[in-house]
């Protein structure tokens, strides 16, 4: 398959909008914290038109109370990377209400995943993480850094349109080529955001 990058879209940020609005009232009882996180986060930066969110939590406790509460509305649970992530649950909403019909609402088998399938009716990832942790750090600092550095925001862009030209098996497979690059710049992220405190 290959990987569609996108010039940077101001509607982006309206998608992300209304998402937040939608996953507010969906989680309400928890009183979840929302960001808008990944690529389509940062102006300018050119992505995948796919929105990447983070939602933070109290507690791991509650962890299955959010997977009762998504389960009526049209978000598919990739219960498979629970065992390699296991302070995460994996969301991927799709685009309209009526695409839920095209999928089983929970994925367990990673050999059962239909990417290439999903890839054309999803809207977002929804990344479900226990407030103020290290991960929901990382991706609000990582944010943050690509914000104030133009220089490493056009190195990233650089290398995903690079990334783009090759045929991957899946999307986590171009997600790995990026892994070294993401790596070293996060580390650098997340002690420039801590010494700055930024919020």
């Amino acid at each position: 398959m290959k990987i569609t990058i996108t010039p940077y879209n101001p509607k982006w940020i309206q998608q992300f909008s209304s998402l937040k609005n939608e996953l507010s009232l969906i989680l309400k009882e928890l009183n979840p914290v929302i960001e808008h996180i990944g690529s389509t986060s940062v102006p300018g930066l050119a992505a995948k038109p796919v929105i990447d969110i983070s939602v933070g939590i109290k507690d791991v406790k509650q962890f299955d109370r959010v997977v009762e509460l998504m389960e009526p509305h049209p978000y598919i649970y990739y219960k498979v990377f629970n065992s390699t992530m296991p302070k995460r649950r994996l969301f991927v909403r799709l685009k309209k209400e009526a695409d839920q019909k095209l999928f089983p609402k929970v994925f367990i088998n990673p050999d059962h995943i239909p990417h290439d399938q999903i890839n054309i009716y999803r809207m977002a990832h929804v990344h479900v993480w226990e407030f103020g942790t290290p991960d929901w750090v990382r991706h609000i600092a990582f944010r943050e850094y690509l914000k104030a550095h133009p220089d490493v925001k056009q190195q990233y862009q650089d290398l995903k349109k690079k990334l783009s030209l090759k045929n991957w098996k899946h999307g986590m497979d171009y997600n790995d080529g990026k892994n070294s690059f993401i790596k070293e710049e996060e580390a650098k992220a997340i002690a420039w955001y801590n010494t700055n405190n930024i919020k």
